[in-house]
């Protein structure tokens, strides 16, 4: 097995298009109290794959024990306009930045393939890798976090001193021993901005979270009907939120985004409600054919939607909800008819 220079790889990797390279040991010993406590809070709330196979989100070696070390890799996704324009346009929806064009699972899992490939062309056949976007038992943030990337904010998300908070996360896993990086320290000192932006108070404390009261998960993880007391407080968030996120002031030093996949598409960028509203199931697939909205289905969607125009104090909104009052789904028609009552 050939040795590698880490610097090497870096550079190859940014030239693929990340924005930065950090390597880790696989181990979280600090990381596992952090989740076990969430999950014993119950904060994950429908997210039964959070506590399943829990010992190997806690514990990245026992996933996979002959890994010797963890590459992690972040790439931009930084939105060219403010984000919080679109909480104001009550009319139109509003998407999470990371939503608005590709599935960001699919662009940087290939773009982790090439960089693991070069890898084991340069080290060899005996060299072996695993890659993860997300879809795994991984604890990406910590593990970001002990490479350098940068810190978990007291909103939990990471944050990096040179790429602000819009980027995603990439693992490699390899059997290749690299030298850890510095773990990144904790830059947010006195600032509690981000907490202070939640429209849902889903914080209980600085760096902790109750995912049950979370515009993101409410919104894409969260079936069935959303409880009435949270239902105001969506907004127009049709798909996720960027709110806290986007209230950091780490952000005056986001790089841009280098791909341009992650541009927003003219017809997501506060797409108008009464367009959204009326989509059945085979108009739902087509629109949003590759975007990772797609995933969670027309109903969940539409009943977003229909939350969002019960807030919209929009009158020629109400004529759109009418049609759904009937709709086959439970969890539609239910939605609309609190929509309806906000008139």
């Amino acid at each position: 097995m050939a040795e590698i220079d880490k610097e090497t790889l870096r550079q190859h990797a940014l030239a693929e298009g990340f924005s930065q390279v950090g390597f880790a040991r696989p181990e979280l010993p600090e990381a596992m109290e952090r989740l076990q406590q969430f999950v014993d809070l119950e904060r994950h709330g429908q997210m039964a794959w959070m506590a399943d196979r829990m010992a190997w989100r806690g514990d990245p070696s026992a996933l996979w024990p002959e890994a010797k070390s963890v590459i992690m890799l972040a790439e931009a996704y930084t939105p060219d306009d403010d984000p919080m324009a679109a909480i104001a346009r009550t009319d139109t929806g509003a998407i999470s930045v990371y939503a608005r064009n590709r599935d960001y699972h699919d662009i940087v899992k290939k773009r982790l393939k090439r960089v693991g490939r070069w890898l084991i062309d340069q080290a060899g056949p005996d060299t072996q890798i695993k890659v993860f976007v997300d879809t795994a038992p991984v604890m990406e943030k910590p593990l970001g976090a002990k490479a350098g990337l940068g810190w978990q904010g007291k909103h939990t998300n990471l944050v990096g001193r040179d790429l602000g908070s819009w980027f995603f996360l990439g693992a490699i896993f390899t059997t290749h021993n690299f030298d850890p990086d510095p773990a990144e320290h904790d830059h947010c000192g006195s600032c509690t901005a981000c907490l202070s932006a939640c429209p849902t108070d889903a914080f209980p404390a600085p760096y902790q979270i109750d995912a049950r009261r979370c515009i993101s998960y409410l919104t894409i993880e969260h079936h069935g009907p959303v409880d009435a007391e949270l239902r105001p407080l969506l907004g127009n968030r049709i798909y996720g939120c960027d709110d806290c996120l986007a209230a950091c002031p780490w952000n005056k030093f986001a790089v841009d985004a280098a791909d341009i996949r992650y541009h927003a598409r003219a017809d997501l960028v506060s797409p108008p409600l009464s367009e959204l509203v009326a989509l059945d199931d085979a108009a739902f697939r087509l629109r949003f054919s590759g975007s990772p909205i797609k995933r969670i289905g027309r109903n969940r969607f539409v009943r977003n939607v229909l939350y969002a125009i019960g807030n919209s104090h929009q009158p020629e909104l109400r004529e759109s909800i009418l049609p759904l009052l009937s709709d086959p789904d439970g969890t539609v028609a239910d939605a609309a008819a609190w929509a309806l009552a906000q008139f």
